[in-house]
């Protein structure tokens, strides 16, 4: 039973819902903030609140090409994948990070009862205009 158990709770972390291969779900993404960073010229730094209703998730993506990103979980547990990396779920308070040329493969709420968010801080060049790409 208990390898049954554990099987489905594999399938359950790894399985990413129809919809999110082509739009967001149950997802809302807002700029927080947007700052230029006065001794990086060139540079600012954006918050984006990602908010994931029970069961939400957004389409595969790719970030803009001077992005840095350092991604906190300040609600739930949010399931992700970056490039061919293991799929993992980040709790509260956990993050990571993004690199220019990354993949976000899956980007979802682990949870389809509760709700979750994320603060992701980018660092950008100022004249980038789209922070996200979905896949095509």
């Amino acid at each position: 039973m208990r390898r049954l158990a554990s099987g489905l709770l594999w399938a359950a972390l790894m399985a990413v819902p129809a919809v999110a291969a082509d739009k967001p779900h149950n997802a809302k993404v807002s700029i927080v903030f947007d700052h230029v960073l006065p001794n990086v010229p060139g540079k600012s730094v954006r918050g984006v609140l990602v908010e994931y209703g029970p069961g939400g998730s957004n389409p595969s993506h790719t970030h803009a090409k001077s992005a840095f990103i350092y991604a906190t979980v300040i609600e739930g547990s949010i399931k992700s994948q970056v490039n061919d990396g293991p799929v993992k779920v980040y709790k509260t308070g956990e993050n990571w990070i993004e690199v220019s040329g990354d993949h976000h493969k899956v980007s979802a709420n682990a949870s389809n009862t509760k709700p979750a968010k994320i603060l992701a801080v980018f660092v950008v060049d100022t004249t980038e205009t789209e922070l996200t790409t979905p896949d095509k």
